[in-house]
């Protein structure tokens, strides 16, 4: 996500920073490189120059600072108006009072709408809320099966009704239903085309007006760029989309859609799709995600990433233990499997201040089987070994290596490995005493 355009501009301020004393010219030199690299990520020509007089007009005297090195206060100015070009501030759903909250899906076919109403179901469902899904796209061939299918592996049901057509009263039973059966929450799944049309807008003005939606969400493609803008306006000047998800996030997205869309609609973005699996839906802080493009990292999304993926209960008893008695190689084998849980490792870099291209490319370059060959390696030791691997001498490292069939380079990288992880456990809970 913004890989590319993290990288330009980071280079842009790079060179500003090596000057140590900016004159006028230096940051006007480096503004029209800044705006360079936004116009080749595809954000639009408007947007970028009305970025940029807020830019310059705010860095008007930065060369004079004498107290705060003033390429960072430049870099400082640029995320101010990065955070307001991409909403300014994060805005969850909007829960109805009286319930059930009405959420209306629509987008072109293709956008990823049939996944992000599972993946939404999934991510209120995990926050304590009942929520139901309604199949209204009559159309396209296994939509119906699609949502039910992703249905049953979430656990939330679906309302179809295979006998109509008519989605209006699809619609309206499956509210109903929801009602009735007292859920907080239900998602329509509406149809969707390949390209915007009056037949498709009229057909979802007509369930607008049916069920009076809380929330209209739009679904569009991050990978399309300023297409995606194009198509938010449309459906915006339609329909009066209440919000945007922009899915395909975690590709090679020039990042033109993310950063345009706000703008152009003034409709704020409130989730994004990282993936294709149904938890990878994040909930969109224009202020991280600003920090994410400049390489400030993304601390606090981690840390409630953490929060939802670990074990708390074997997060406990690690920490409880490693306090008591400090680390063993089974300990260790359990933290990597939690941790493997935030996903990728490039993933998890991405959030974290100060992660070069270099770096980002050796992750990427990582062996995704490594978790399973440090399991193989500490399931051929021991359990005495495991509990002090002290005792593993050069025989014994020979005899592991060829029991779990890695080499013995490896098995000496694990150990390692394990003894600086155990110096950080130790460290951290003597200062959590």
């Amino acid at each position: 996500m913004f890989t590319e355009l993290s990288e330009k501009l980071e280079a842009t301020f790079a060179r500003l920073r090596g000057r140590g004393v900016l004159t006028e010219a230096d940051i006007k030199d480096g503004l029209r490189e800044v705006r360079r690299v936004l116009l080749e990520a595809d954000v639009s020509f408007q947007l970028t120059r009305e970025f940029l007089e807020r830019v310059e007009k705010r860095a008007v005297g930065i060369a004079q600072l004498k107290t705060v090195q003033p390429a960072q206060q430049l870099v400082k100015v640029v995320y101010d108006e990065l955070t307001v070009m991409l909403g300014e501030r994060k805005e969850g759903l909007k829960m109805s009072t009286l319930p059930p909250t009405v959420v209306m899906m629509v987008g072109l076919q293709g956008s990823g709408k049939t996944t992000t109403a599972a993946k939404l179901a999934r991510r209120l469902k995990g926050e304590g809320r009942a929520v139901r899904m309604v199949a209204a796209d009559v159309y396209r061939p296994a939509a119906i099966d699609q949502l039910e299918t992703l249905g049953k592996e979430l656990g939330i049901p679906v309302y179809a009704d295979r006998a109509t057509q008519d989605v209006v009263r699809i619609v309206r039973a499956g509210v109903e239903q929801a009602r009735k059966e007292r859920d907080r929450v239900v998602i329509l799944d509406t149809a969707g085309r390949l390209q915007i049309d009056e037949a498709m807008m009229e057909e979802l003005r007509r369930v607008k007006e049916a069920v009076q939606p809380d929330e209209i969400l739009l679904v569009a493609d991050g990978m399309t760029g300023q297409d995606a803008v194009r198509i938010a306006q449309g459906f915006n000047d339609a329909l009066g989309v209440t919000g945007v998800v922009l899915t395909k996030m975690d590709g090679d997205a020039r990042g033109g859609a993310a950063l345009s869309i706000y703008g152009v609609t003034k409709k704020p973005i409130k989730f994004i799709g990282v993936g294709e699996k149904t938890d990878a839906l994040e909930e969109f802080h224009p202020d991280r995600m600003a920090g994410r493009i400049l390489q400030q990292g993304d601390v606090l999304t981690l840390v409630e990433k953490a929060q939802e993926t670990f074990d708390a209960d074997e997060s406990k008893r690690l920490e409880k233990k490693v306090r008591k008695e400090g680390m063993d190689l089974q300990d260790f084998l359990s933290a990597m499997k939690q941790m493997q849980k935030l996903g990728p490792l490039q993933n998890v870099l991405k959030m974290l201040p100060g992660v070069n291209a270099k770096m980002m490319k050796q992750a990427s370059e990582a062996d995704p089987k490594r978790l399973k060959h440090a399991e193989a390696i500490v399931l051929s030791m021991t359990a005495e070994e495991r509990k002090n691997p002290g005792l593993i001498n050069g025989s014994r490292r020979a005899r592991v290596a060829k029991g779990s069939g890695r080499p013995v380079s490896e098995v000496n990288r694990l150990l390692e490995q394990f003894r600086e992880m155990s110096k950080m456990m130790k460290r951290m809970a003597q200062k959590g005493r």
